[in-house]
């Protein structure tokens, strides 16, 4: 196994890795949508959030030499379904078919107070 880390995204707030590769696979860990800049959540709400949280995975995944075209499987979590429809349309504007494998469960709460959070999975 091999740590990636990259401060273009934020660093990790536990005793994780911000992502671990294994096999010709990249695992990344759920992502906030913390400005690595700033260290504070994008003005606005969930449409703002994803497109923070998806920049920070594919930073990580730069890191690693790889893009979003890499990423066979997400998961979102998302603090309220019904913010679904707006994750969604930000969420298709980063990926193109065909498109990763995905999961979307509603969480009764995430860190920070989060509107959502994205791990991904990437393939070499």
């Amino acid at each position: 196994m091999k740590s990636i880390n990259t401060e273009k995204a934020p660093a990790a707030i536990g005793p994780y890795s911000q992502a671990i590769e294994a096999n010709g696979f990249v695992f990344a860990s759920g992502q906030l949508p913390i400005d690595p800049a700033t260290g504070a959540f994008p003005e606005g709400g969930v449409k703002e959030q994803t497109r923070q949280s998806i920049l920070n995975a594919q930073a990580i995944l730069q890191s690693a030499g790889l893009t979003l075209s890499n990423v066979v499987k997400t998961t979102v979590f998302l603090a309220d379904m019904a913010d679904f429809a707006a994750m969604n349309e930000v969420y298709a504007s980063f990926f193109a078919a065909p498109f990763p494998a995905r999961s979307a469960v509603a969480v009764k709460t995430l860190p920070k107070g989060a509107l959502v959070e994205i791990e991904c999975i990437a393939a070499r």
